[in-house]
């Protein structure tokens, strides 16, 4: 199945689609949110008996009330490639600011003297009940679904600067995520996904999850040692080759361009970049 927040006459709910065809389930919950989506998931969802939505103004983030965004870098073993670094001997994490969310077709914001905004399609897990010290093999009981980020950053910010890496990558509207959260018997086997991002119609990500190398169960088990893992929270789990930064020469995004990227099973995003 699939969960989504729409927008209509200024008003957020919450729905699902299946079929292609949306239905509204804001009669079962309020929300699609932190308080919620553990309930959601529990429910036997009768699309029967629920109100077909015919038109709405925009699409939200699937998921309010997100806890924290953790991701993972230097993931994706052609991607290390490409960025001229080793895959690390332990998954690098690093967190990016909740304020950083958007809607999956939200305009981008480039930074005040940001001349290196860059994009990321990634592959986003989004945790379904609290998850602590868990077992690798019991990790897909924790997770809601799978759903799409564009992990955007600001390569200066995040490599030349000192510190940590998340002042690149928090900006506001950073986190664009969406259309869905696809549950993990619609999606299957999430090892095996094609993912694109394209800027202005030129493809620059044509990869697979097949490359990534510490797959979904050992990331959410090896999280789980370290934080709480708590409903709502999304972890990010790094993009396939073909990011700016890694171009020769690099080329990175200015105002007024359109960046539209794809996971299979789990719909696409289209937004465009304007400047502060």
């Amino acid at each position: 199945m699939k969960f989504l927040r729409y927008t209509n006459n200024n008003e957020t709910k919450p729905a699902v689609e299946v079929d292609g065809v949306i239905y509204d389930i804001s009669s079962l919950v309020y929300d699609i949110n932190n308080k919620t989506i553990e309930k959601l998931l529990q429910m036997n969802i009768d699309i029967s008996t629920l109100k077909k939505v015919e038109k709405y103004e925009k699409l939200e983030s699937p998921i309010d009330g997100v806890g924290k965004i953790i991701c993972i870098g230097l993931n994706y073993v052609d991607h290390a490639k490409e960025s001229g670094m080793e895959i690390p001997s332990e998954p690098v994490v690093f967190m990016k600011a909740t304020s950083s969310i958007i809607g999956p077709n939200d305009d981008v914001e480039i930074p005040r003297n940001s001349i290196k905004t860059d994009w990321e399609v990634e592959l986003g897990v989004v945790i379904g009940k609290k998850a602590k010290y868990i077992q690798e093999k019991d990790a897909y009981d924790y997770i809601a679904g799978f759903t799409i980020i564009n992990d955007i950053s600001e390569r200066e910010f995040q490599l030349e600067r000192e510190g940590q890496w998340t002042k690149g990558k928090s900006h506001d509207t950073f986190s664009p995520i969406g259309p869905y959260i696809v549950t993990k018997d619609e999606v299957g086997n999430e090892d095996n996904l094609k993912m694109t991002l394209s800027v202005d119609g030129k493809l620059f990500q044509n990869g697979s999850t097949n490359t990534m190398y510490y797959k979904v169960p050992f990331i959410v088990s090896y999280l789980s040692n370290f934080m709480t893992l708590l409903p709502g929270d999304i972890i990010s789990t790094g993009t396939p080759p073909g990011v700016g930064f890694g171009q020769k020469p690099q080329i990175y995004l200015k105002k007024n361009q359109t960046m539209e990227l794809s996971i299979e099973k789990l719909g696409s995003q289209r937004q465009i970049t304007v400047a502060l």
